[in-house]
């Protein structure tokens, strides 16, 4: 681990630890967009008829309550890699 105290940046590198946590939220980010996407194109078909109107607007309720699921995502990622990297840098300068 580089602390750069100009920037004020901290570059971590963990091998292939950094690389299954990118995957896996990569794959959760992923996977929300599709079903925002998804939730947001059947929505708008289901506003052709009047009978699923109600379908429609509930499918763009759901929609939008995964667009705050985005952020979420990022954030549970960020919290998780940090403390995944501080327990190992702490468990490297106990065994030095």
């Amino acid at each position: 681990m580089k602390k750069n105290n100009k920037d004020r940046e901290i570059d971590i590198h963990l091998g292939r630890y950094e690389v299954f946590f990118k995957q896996r939220y990569t794959i959760l980010y992923n996977l929300n967009d599709v079903l925002i996407g998804l939730w947001f194109l059947i929505g708008s078909i289901c506003f052709f008829w009047e009978s699923t109107k109600t379908a429609g607007i509930w499918l763009f309720v759901l929609g939008s309550a995964q667009l705050l699921i985005r952020p979420l995502i990022r954030i549970i990622h960020r919290i998780h890699f940090h403390r995944y990297a501080n327990k190992n840098q702490d468990e490297g300068e106990s065994n030095s």
